[in-house]
């Protein structure tokens, strides 16, 4: 038996034991949120934001070969400290390893119909789909590279250029359509070279030492989300990863260029170069987080439904209770949420989660009139309750909020945001009048008998 073969069978029998016990502290990889906004200057690009900041609540779909194992998204393959695998495999057995599992995403079941349903059950009104993470697999039909679902295991099924099928079932059910690419490539010579060990997340090479194999980077990466812009029709976000691939961090892919190519073909394009503050950042993404206070800029809050971006096999997934009421702050304090999901490796989106979904979805088709097309108000918080205000300002929406094993009181209060009539509250879901008090500037409602026990939002009229 050749070495060669030994090694290759050594990593097969490993397969599932690494699987299992690959880790990566999310934590530790967290995007920072960037200092300062630039607002864009295009006037359809601006339209296009105005009406992107009315729908609130989105989704990005991680969906790779790191979904065959179950395991983080890309990271795992990255040598930075807070990663940690299995020691009886070298790390270069490890990369051979998972770069395997592009001969074993075979998703017979791929169904976006079914994600789209769910999604648009769930009361989402855009979505985000990755087309490349960071390890370089494509799922689209990329010209520039052969690290594609379209030249592996899928390769034979006429729904093989999944990007294409996934579009037009989001676009089908009325969503606004984004597009997620990393800007890093480690699957690419051009930018991981095996010349070198890899130190990291960055380029491994100097470039000043090499600037022909970065100006071939610079190009591919340009060609391929030209690619992106030109082949797969209408689409309104670009959300572009990696942020540590930038001009201040001396990986300059010269993104005036792109950003006027992607323009060229989408002139209504929304950019979001991640962290790089200025004109190609058209809104922010705190991930795993929310601003502290309100802002008046356009921002997405990142969340993932579970706490894996991508689908694993014993998720631990967030209440429908806990998204809502993360929904309301996030918008209460002029932000959107964009609720990850990962779909399994044969193509669906899991029972549990369509649970949770469509329990969200109940909640925002009786209270979305306090959540889609609001702005902010001054006065935005009080304890657990968020306020949102329509736009012509006639009337303000009081979310109040309680966890999932809370009681609903039988009468709450806040001070400030005041009706402008007496009993000039209702209830959003259905309409009803409801008894308050005010006392200067303090208002107290009393809620009726039959209310569920769950978070409520009230119309208060100005």
């Amino acid at each position: 038996m050749s070495f060669l073969k030994h090694i290759y069978i050594h990593i097969l029998l490993l397969a599932a034991f690494v699987a299992t016990t690959s880790k990566v502290v999310a934590q530790d990889n967290i995007h920072e949120q960037s200092d300062g906004y630039v607002w864009p200057t295009q006037p359809a690009v601006l339209d296009n934001l105005h009406q992107w900041q009315d729908l609130k609540f989105g989704v990005l779909l991680h969906w790779g070969i790191y979904s065959v194992p179950g395991i983080v998204e890309s990271w795992s393959i990255c040598d930075e400290k807070w990663i940690t695998r299995d020691t009886t495999m070298t790390y270069q057995q490890y990369k051979d390893w998972y770069w395997h599992q592009a001969n074993e995403l075979c998703p017979t079941k791929f169904d976006p119909t079914q994600w789209a349903t769910v999604m648009a059950d769930a009361g989402m009104r855009y979505m985000i789909f990755t087309t490349k993470h960071h390890d370089g697999f494509c799922m689209y039909d990329s010209q520039y590279t052969d690290f594609t679902i379209t030249q592996h295991a899928f390769a034979g099924d006429p729904r093989c250029d999944v990007l294409r099928h996934i579009l037009n079932a989001f676009r089908d059910k009325g969503f606004m359509a984004g597009t997620y690419f990393s800007k890093p490539d480690w699957h690419s010579q051009y930018y991981w070279w095996d010349v070198y060990s890899t130190k990291g997340r960055n380029v491994n090479y100097p470039i000043d030492l090499h600037p022909w194999r970065w100006q071939q980077f610079k190009e591919f990466t340009y060609n391929q989300i030209e690619e992106l812009m030109s082949r797969y029709g209408h689409i309104d976000i670009l959300w572009l990863d990696g942020g540590w691939v930038c001009q201040e961090n001396n990986q300059d892919i010269d993104m005036p260029r792109i950003a006027t190519m992607a323009r060229r073909h989408q002139p209504h394009l929304i950019i979001v170069d991640r962290t790089i503050r200025g004109p190609y950042e058209n809104y922010q993404t705190p991930e795993r987080t929310i601003p502290d206070q309100q802002l008046n800029i356009p921002w997405e809050s990142c969340i993932p439904l579970s706490d894996d971006w991508g689908y694993v096999k014993h998720p631990h997934w967030k209440s429908a209770g806990k998204v809502i009421n993360t929904l309301a702050e996030i918008v209460a304090k002029g932000g959107s949420l964009a609720l990850g999901v990962g779909p399994t490796p044969e193509g669906l989106i899991e029972q549990e989660a369509i649970t949770r979904l469509h329990t969200i979805g109940q909640w925002l088709h009786a209270n979305g009139k306090a959540i889609y097309h609001t702005t902010t108000t001054p006065h935005y918080h009080d304890g657990n309750i968020w306020f949102t205000a329509s736009h012509d300002n006639k009337h303000l929406y009081a979310i109040y909020t309680i966890d999932d094993d809370e009681q609903l009181p039988h009468q709450i209060s806040w001070t400030g945001n005041v009706p402008h009539y007496k009993n000039g509250i209702r209830l959003v879901s259905t309409g009803q009048r409801l008894s308050c008090t005010v006392q200067g500037d303090q208002v107290t409602v009393t809620l009726p008998k039959n209310l569920r026990n769950e978070t409520f939002a009230l119309e208060i009229t100005l």
